[in-house]
């Protein structure tokens, strides 16, 4: 992997950081929380993920400990939603079309670390689907909510699945680039959007409905 592979997965982390964390902001708006809880659900939920997935890994202490941006960022984007959100919401429809750009990028710069540090392809795969889902999952728990990768309605984990299987084919095939991850990204996000736009769903176990 280049150096400058490694510089815009970086900077593609802290986008999913960005983004998860305005879509914890905009859930304590909906919950009606004071500005304590709205930055706590922002950092829980920007930095939750990649906390997860460094621990496991063993890249200790994790980058949202010893990078000041993995900091700032969160706090930026409590304070745009704390100021703005009424605008940032009409802007880009609801919490969920930014938990949707967060998961692809989660997804695949998960992966990206992943197999930088020497991890088999399946296993990066299922580290980068935990670092996709890890900050929703703790977002949703926190604010009262069923996270939604335990039932999986409108397609949540397996986009981020997908998203980290593209990468680490594409890896496996001797593919690396810019494009390779911002792609790969694409199509979770792409897959995401798609799902809630048709409702697309997991299927259940015989014999369960709603």
């Amino acid at each position: 992997m280049t150096e400058r592979l490694t510089d815009v997965a970086w900077l593609l982390d802290l986008a999913g950081v960005f983004v998860f964390a305005v879509s914890g902001a905009l859930t304590a708006v909906r919950q009606k929380l004071d500005v304590v809880g709205l930055v706590v659900l922002a950092e829980i939920t920007g930095l939750g993920g990649g906390i997860v997935r460094d621990l496991m890994i063993g890249a200790v202490p994790p980058a949202a400990f010893t990078s000041l941006g993995y900091v700032l960022v969160p706090l930026a984007a409590s304070a745009l939603v704390f100021f703005w959100h009424p605008h940032v919401q009409r802007l880009m429809p609801g919490i969920m079309l930014f938990d949707a750009a967060g998961l692809g990028l989660f997804c695949t710069t998960g992966t990206v670390k992943a197999l930088a540090f020497g991890l088999s392809p399946l296993h990066a795969v299922l580290l980068g689907t935990i670092t996709a889902v890890g900050g929703g999952a703790l977002r949703d728990l926190l604010s009262g909510q069923i996270p939604a990768v335990l039932y999986d309605r409108q397609l949540y984990a397996l986009p981020a699945l997908l998203g980290a299987a593209a990468v680490a084919a594409t890896d496996a095939a001797g593919l690396h680039g810019d494009g390779v991850t911002a792609g790969a990204a694409v199509l979770a996000f792409g897959l995401r959007v798609l799902a809630m736009r048709y409702g697309w769903r997991a299927p259940r176990p015989r014999g369960v409905s709603d």
